[in-house]
């Protein structure tokens, strides 16, 4: 009977890391979308939002290491338990490298937005950012149904993310050199770009994570990557 509670109590930890990591994936999502909103509409308003709500995220993932430290320390899981609480771990900070990044984003949006528009490059931001949420979101619900199709294919495109960079940098590059006003503000464009890339890598970490931790293997296979344009 004591080791049924035992076990009980220890789910329900589990269970309370997951809801914490699942909030704390709904808040980078939101975060992540707002600032490109904030980039496409030259809202300042809502650029500050971002940037002051950023503090929520560092805030749950202290919690979630906390927790997690405390849950390794006292349960000393194995196996599958070990692996979502490692899981848990990892995922929260690359979530909240993705805050991070959407900070980034939002400080830009405040420069950009004194500056004047520029409709076809802003156009191609956006088309960027929605293919990043889209795949931020699509990871985050294959952790929620620990789904490893879905996971794998969100790693799977991870050169999607890269291809729109790479047209967006081109781009900004013949933007600079017709007309040396606009290289202030397409320099900006340029890092908010690569921003959003790295919020795609997260995206496939995270996924490498999930497969990772419903499989208890790690993926050997090297990322489907452009070689056009360095990466560092």
């Amino acid at each position: 009977m004591v080791e049924h509670h035992i076990v009980r109590a220890y789910d329900e930890e589990l269970e309370g890391l997951t809801a914490e990591l699942s909030r704390m994936g709904g808040l980078a999502e939101a975060e992540v979308s707002d600032s490109i909103t904030a980039i496409v509409r030259r809202d300042v308003a809502l650029a500050q939002g971002v940037i002051s709500h950023d503090v929520r995220l560092d805030e749950i993932e202290a919690e979630i290491e906390r927790r997690a430290i405390r849950m390794i320390a006292l349960r000393q899981p194995v196996a599958d338990d070990l692996r979502r609480t490692i899981s848990a771990l990892k995922i929260s900070t690359n979530l909240e490298r993705c805050g991070d990044l959407a900070k980034n984003i939002a400080k830009r949006a405040l420069v950009i937005a004194e500056s004047d528009p520029l409709t076809p490059l802003t156009r191609s931001i956006e088309r960027m950012g929605e293919l990043v949420s889209a795949r931020l979101k699509d990871v985050l619900d294959a952790f929620a149904a620990r789904d490893i199709d879905r996971a794998r294919a969100v790693w799977e495109r991870d050169q999607e993310v890269d291809e729109h960079y790479d047209s967006i940098f081109r781009e900004l590059l013949t933007y600079m050199m017709g007309d040396p006003r606009t290289i202030t503000s397409c320099a900006h464009l340029l890092f908010v770009a690569k921003n959003l890339e790295r919020i795609g890598d997260h995206a496939t970490n995270i996924a490498e994570i999930i497969l990772y931790e419903v499989t208890g293997e790690q993926m050997t296979d090297a990322r489907p990557k452009l070689d056009s344009l360095d990466r560092s």
